[in-house]
């Protein structure tokens, strides 16, 4: 073969190997993480969303009760049934969870947590949480004749963006008296209400203790 001829055979060849090495390389790249990686981001994209997510109140930082012990229950999708008649209209549009506790006696209690898109948002909705509050004791009358019903405001907390707290009396025409406090606080995006619930009039609320529970329940979310 002239050298020539040969000559341009090896540089068609050392092309050719050339290509051929690139496309090898490509094709490494372009196949799919090893399964131990995959494994490894997976895990630390829950662990970001687990650590993102606003935390709920443990049992022992409820008003302590003088004849129980709190039991608390799972964190839960939804609204509890002891807040729809005042609150559930204004949590329509919302994807909320809660946690429901009691004690082996008569007292209850329970916290929802909403996490909306914007620190405004939250904030609207706060304020659309306190007006439902306060405008329930009349609310509550008209949808039953034979249920009285009185509110009591307690106040402002300066935890975060802020708390306030209410208080929420009924009695019926057979002789029940129910008394509650709630309180709706904000931090950021996340909007928390809590609500402590038992037989009983004003005066058996334990007020202090609850401004307490709810300064631990806005702090404790993020």
């Amino acid at each position: 073969m002239p050298k020539r001829i040969r000559a341009g055979a090896l540089t068609v060849l050392a092309i050719t190997g050339l290509t051929l090495g690139t496309a090898l390389a490509v094709q490494a790249d372009a196949r799919p993480a090893p399964a131990a990686a995959t494994k490894t981001a997976t895990t630390k994209a829950v662990a970001m969303k687990a650590a993102a997510a606003p935390r709920f109140l443990a049992a022992a930082q409820l008003p302590p009760h003088p004849a129980s012990s709190w039991t608390a229950g799972k964190v839960t999708d939804g609204v509890p049934d002891e807040l729809r008649p005042c609150l559930e209209e204004a949590l329509l549009a919302y994807d909320s969870r809660y946690r429901a506790f009691h004690t082996d006696l008569d007292t209850n209690a329970r916290q929802l947590t909403v996490v909306v898109g914007s620190a405004a948002k939250a904030k609207a909705l706060a304020t659309r949480l306190n007006k439902e509050i306060r405008s329930c004791a009349t609310r509550i009358e008209k949808a039953d004749p034979e249920t009285e019903a009185a509110y009591k405001g307690y106040g402002t907390l300066p935890v975060e963006e802020g708390a306030r707290v209410h208080g929420l009396h009924t009695v019926t025409s057979w002789g029940a008296s129910d008394i509650r406090l709630l309180s709706v606080g904000r931090d950021g995006r996340a909007v928390t209400v809590v609500e402590w619930a038992q037989l009983g009039g004003f005066g058996d609320a334990p007020v202090k203790a609850f401004k307490k529970t709810t300064v631990t329940a806005v702090n404790k979310l993020y």
